[in-house]
């Protein structure tokens, strides 16, 4: 750990004071809960794809990805490769049908295709993923500043979640956004900046860093097996179609930004330029991570330097030796996380050095604040107009969206400090995504496609597939005796089965039933 130079802290202050004078513009223009939410729909397409990108390129990308091709492979890019499918599905369908609709929410519509319970079950588990993403990418930094900082992981997070908070309360979707665009663009130089150092401090060049790489198998994607108990390149492909599905297609982050552009064909096109950006740029970051292991490789004593530090934080009461013997049986897998931050402290240049860190800040602070905007907006039209007073004034409709705001970015930042701690950030979060997401992506996809799927159906099949999700969940708990009674799947298909399990048992029950409720477009003209 050191303390960074002035001018990197002049650098990274100038950054964090930029978005939070972007908020207080803003906040001029936001009078109302409609342009707190979704700014009039006077958002050109290009930002919003911007916004988009930036939104997936978040910290859990900018240091779980390259710790995760450092202790692996490219498996993970499989996950990037599922997108254009993915948006193609929701360009086609999704965008049109939201805008039809003119429900700022993504989940208004389910109420009135199987009742509340359908909508406040999809707000639950939209509100449980953004605490999970919230508070891994508020982990991600915190494990980043904290190396070049030496302040806790607790008070990184408090300071940055408190700027976060500022500009994105005062000035709303609109300020969000915009604060996006420019992230986006700082996030991508931060990366190639990396990139360049890592390869230009390398040893014999780009020829060692693939010669360490293909001898140590790290440009592979993973296993093309049949074998869906393994993270092979076909179970990484599934996780990220359906993940990548419910991101365009039922995600308030998403949704809610098809609502600010002018039209459909706006829309629609944010989407395809999200992906355009994200999947070459996701692929650098991997990129990234194989340049790291052959460097840390030719360098054993910054190898380590990192397997001593991670041990350090495992065993913070332990002798030298402990900590010593402890270090020598670390494996990449168990140091990835560690590895961007170590190089930062030792190998980046003054000046650079706060470049990069605005970098990996823009890349928790965009993700966090529209996952903030989202949360507030759903809370304020699903539950508190829903349950508890539906006429509020325009007054008072902000003022809820501004206190909602405020209360799930502290929850947020109480997420990643309970976090601290954990293996990989990446993994975690694909862990929870999976779980939370799993139910509603199958709830959603069942009302869309099937019409003949009524009420006491969908509840039936998403209880079933509730049920399916627990079991797999924690199975690996249940006794070694009892091992029949297992799921062997891998974790990451726990969406996959859960999504399907909730369709495909909405469709079989809607069959047998043969009960034919009022389609969609005749509830919404009613």
């Amino acid at each position: 750990m050191k303390t960074l130079p002035i001018i990197d802290l002049l650098i990274i202050g100038i950054y964090l004071v930029s978005m939070v004078a972007v908020g207080i513009y803003f906040s001029r223009k936001t009078k109302n809960a409609d342009q707190f939410t979704t700014a009039s729909g006077k958002i050109p397409g290009w930002a919003i794809g911007m916004s988009l990108y930036a939104t997936f390129l978040s910290s859990n990308t900018f240091l779980g990805v390259p710790g995760k091709a450092f202790g692996s492979n490219w498996n993970s890019f499989v996950f990037s490769l599922s997108m254009p499918l993915a948006a193609w599905v929701a360009a086609r369908f999704f965008v049109p049908f939201y805008r039809h609709t003119g429900e700022v929410s993504a989940y208004t519509h389910l109420e009135h295709r199987f009742g509340a319970w359908a909508r406040t079950y999809a707000v639950i588990c939209f509100l449980l993923t953004q605490l999970a993403r919230m508070g891994s990418i508020f982990l991600g930094i915190a494990l980043s500043l904290q190396a070049l900082t030496g302040y806790s992981m607790q008070t990184i997070m408090l300071v940055v979640g408190t700027c976060i908070v500022l500009y994105t309360v005062l000035g709303g979707i609109e300020a969000v956004i915009w604060t996006e665009v420019v992230q986006g663009v700082v996030k991508t130089v931060g990366a190639l900046v990396i990139l360049w150092l890592v390869v230009s401090g390398m040893s014999g060049g780009v020829d060692r860093i693939m010669e360490i790489g293909k001898a140590d198998h790290k440009f592979s994607l993973g296993s093309f097996a049949p074998d869906f108990t393994q993270p092979t390149f076909w179970v990484v492909l599934l996780y990220g179609f359906f993940m990548n599905l419910n991101n365009f297609g039922m995600d308030q982050n998403y949704v809610q930004r098809y609502h600010t552009t002018t039209s459909i064909r706006e829309a629609a096109r944010s989407i395809w330029l999200c992906v355009y950006l994200y999947v070459p740029i996701s692929l650098i970051f991997f990129v990234i991570g194989s340049c790291l292991y052959a460097y840390y490789q030719t360098n054993p004593e910054l190898l380590q330097a990192v397997q001593l530090q991670v041990a350090a934080e495992r065993l913070p009461n332990g002798t030298p030796d402990a900590i010593r013997q402890l270090a020598a049986t670390l494996s990449p897998a168990d140091i990835g996380d560690k590895v961007m931050p170590n190089f930062m402290v030792s190998k980046v240049p003054t000046g650079l050095l706060g470049l990069i860190v605005a970098a990996i800040l823009s890349a928790a602070m965009s993700t966090i604040s529209s996952g903030m905007n989202a949360s507030a907006t759903v809370f304020s039209v699903d539950i508190y107009q829903r349950y508890v007073k539906s006429d509020l004034t325009s007054k008072q409709s902000l003022r809820l969206l501004y206190i909602a705001t405020t209360c799930f970015g502290l929850l947020g930042m109480a997420m990643g400090i309970a976090m601290i701690g954990v293996k990989s950030v990446l993994d975690v979060w694909w862990l929870l995504s999976g779980i939370f997401a799993g139910g509603m992506l199958g709830l959603f996809l069942l009302g869309i496609i099937s019409q003949r799927t009524g009420n006491a159906e969908a509840l039936v099949a998403t209880l079933i597939g509730l049920l399916v999700i627990v079991w797999m969940t924690f199975s690996p708990q249940i006794p070694e005796q009892y091992d029949y009674l297992k799921s062997h799947l891998q974790q990451n298909m726990i969406m996959v089965v859960g999504t399907l399990t909730i369709f495909l048992v909405g469709i079989l029950l809607s069959n047998l039933r043969r009960k034919t409720p009022k389609p969609v477009s005749e509830v919404y003209e009613r």
